[in-house]
């Protein structure tokens, strides 16, 4: 008899879903053909599945629009891209109320407005569960794209904006009376509903590129997004680099706010709260100084090793796992 999808888990399902796919398929989007004669195109799709991704009982139908748009430009920046455009699908219960129609679509395209895109098209079906299915492109310059396989020994492990925000405003919304006299509760919401794609580190590191580029050795920028968790994000990099990650533990930059809500619980709501959408990313050290120094709120916490060093630290990171689907 056939394994279910539950007993496989998710990354048993991926493994064997990779032998039908593109060798190209393995980052948060995947490069497709040169758009110009120095740019090529990415492309991604991610799907959201109500109580699975949302609720009404956390999000707001223009939540949802926005995170649904989000999720997938935060892929497009995870590999050094622009967007170009974005296609939804919506599958709808036929009793859902039009008002709820319309506030997705506002949030959708608010946040395509605000990173200076639009919606080029997509498909209604009726479906048992309320579903947004979403396609992103994007065009990245051919030698800056970001991918996950390129990280190098003695590349400096770096990440943007805090670690377990999303996290925690997913406990308010759960848990409001819990967390009633937090200071910051609706900041911290609003890290959940609203998340914020990356574009801006994109711009200060494709500045600090231009700046210190040695035309005598070129070098690849390494990474991905860190919508999984921060754990995963650095495992993930590493197993695909095949390489090992010796981390500062006291430079791992714990927000004051996760601190007073999570107690003794905070390095694991950094590590494993997922949905930060912040970007993980491995390059030279020199490269990395200047870009910490130029982007607020980033920092170098490793370094990259050999996979069989002693002190590689992905063991402590695999002890739990962030959110899988099976």
């Amino acid at each position: 008899m056939s394994k279910t999808a539950s007993q496989l888990g998710e990354q048993g399902l991926l493994k064997i879903l990779q032998k039908y796919c593109s060798p190209v398929v393995g980052d948060d989007a995947a490069p497709m053909g040169a758009t110009s004669i120095d740019h090529q195109m990415v492309v991604t799709a991610d799907m959201l599945v109500d109580e699975v991704h949302f609720s009404d009982r956390t999000t707001s139908p223009e939540d949802v629009g926005w995170r649904a748009a989000a999720v997938n430009l935060s892929d497009l920046a995870a590999m050094g891209a622009k967007p170009w455009g974005l296609v939804m699908s919506i599958g709808l219960p036929a009793n859902t109320e039009i008002d709820w129609i319309e506030g997705v679509y506002r949030g959708f395209a608010e946040c395509l407005h605000t990173y200076g895109t639009e919606l080029v098209g997509g498909d209604t079906v009726r479906s048992p569960i309320r579903t947004l299915a979403v396609t992103a492109f994007g065009q990245v310059p051919l030698n800056r794209l970001i991918q996950r396989h390129t990280a190098k020994i003695g590349d400096a492990l770096i990440i943007t904006g805090d670690h377990g925000l999303s996290k925690a405003g997913l406990e308010i919304l759960l848990h409001p009376q819990q967390y009633a006299n937090c200071e910051v509760s609706h900041k911290l919401q609003r890290h959940h509903q609203r998340p914020i794609p990356r574009f801006d580190a994109i711009a200060v590191l494709d500045q600090v590129l231009e700046n210190n580029q040695n035309p005598s050795k070129e070098f690849a920028v390494s990474g991905m997004d860190s919508s999984d968790g921060l754990a995963d994000a650095i495992t993930q990099i590493c197993r695909a680099s095949q390489v090992g990650i010796r981390l500062d533990w006291s430079a791992l930059p714990i927000a004051d706010a996760i601190k007073s809500l999570a107690g003794d619980r905070a390095l694991d709501w950094l590590l494993y709260g997922g949905e930060d959408f912040e970007l993980v990313l491995c390059m030279p050290w020199q490269v990395a100084t200047n870009f910490v120094k130029q982007l607020p709120n980033s920092q170098i916490i490793g370094e990259v090793i050999d996979q069989n060093s002693p002190d590689n630290h992905i063991s402590k990171l695999e002890m739990r796992s962030t959110f899988q689907h099976f």
